[in-house]
């Protein structure tokens, strides 16, 4: 995010040099560049303000301005805007053992599979200590869910090694999706996932948990009845063949 500011303000920056005119008339004006180099370092400034230093990932900070813009998009357009909240099992036991440095190492191992488990277009947090949170866009429950059984298989597949210590980390997952027929806020949203992840720790933890969801009916399923009509109707065409030849 930082790098993908740079690269904005640099091409803005290199437009406005051409266009403003040195308050001393110098060719080689040091007040413009300056000027110039001020503005990069805010822009910098402005994308770490909503990093978080240690796993790279978005911060809190930006989440609540995402998610709040997200729902706005979905009242919208009508896209449904899904919301992954996790959190790291028995993660203060991790601290308490191996210590604070090595629990480090595994929010950064953690961050990196939610990185790979998402598109582009999402946005992984940094919710606050051991929890984290996937904002996706355009995401309908069912996709909600099979994201979030995505990065909670490839967190427990991913273990940390440290020395020739092997440490299994896993993570428990609750979900909300936001449709334009709701109401409400970025925080009622917030509250409702961590419901269904407060319920994935009751239940035993490494699994995901979700408002009840209608089962769509499968229009591929027929029944006995259609079953022996259509047997009956190519049976009969089969006996039409045969008188035919």
């Amino acid at each position: 995010m930082v790098h993908q500011s740079n690269t904005i303000s640099n091409t803005h920056s290199s437009a406005e040099h051409d266009t403003l005119e040195c308050p001393s008339n110098q060719e080689s004006c040091e007040i413009i560049s300056e000027l110039l180099g001020l503005r990069e370092q805010v822009s910098e400034l402005s994308g770490l303000v909503h990093t978080d230093t240690l796993t790279g990932l978005s911060n809190f900070r930006y989440f609540i301005l995402a998610l709040e813009q997200e729902m706005e998009r979905t009242r919208r357009t009508g896209h449904a805007t899904g919301l992954i909240m996790m959190d790291l099992d028995f993660f203060k036991k991790v601290n308490d053992q191996w210590g604070h440095d090595v629990g480090n190492k595994a929010l950064i191992l953690a961050a990196q599979q939610i990185r790979a488990a998402v598109r582009k277009m999402d946005a992984p947090c940094r919710y606050g200590g051991e929890e984290f949170a996937v904002i996706l866009p355009a995401t309908n429950v069912h996709q909600t869910i099979q994201v979030a059984e995505r990065i909670r298989s490839m967190i427990e597949a991913a273990p940390l090694v440290v020395g020739e210590q092997t440490i299994l980390i896993t993570a428990s997952f609750g979900i909300d999706v936001y449709s334009a027929a709701q109401q409400g806020r970025a925080e009622d949203m917030v509250k409702r996932a961590d419901g269904y992840l407060y319920q994935a720790k009751q239940e035993g933890r490494n699994r995901v948990c979700y408002a009840p969801v209608e089962v769509k009916e499968d229009i591929s399923s027929v029944s006995q009845d259609e079953k022996d009509a259509l047997f009956g109707l190519f049976r009969g065409s089969s006996d039409i063949e045969q008188v035919n030849d």
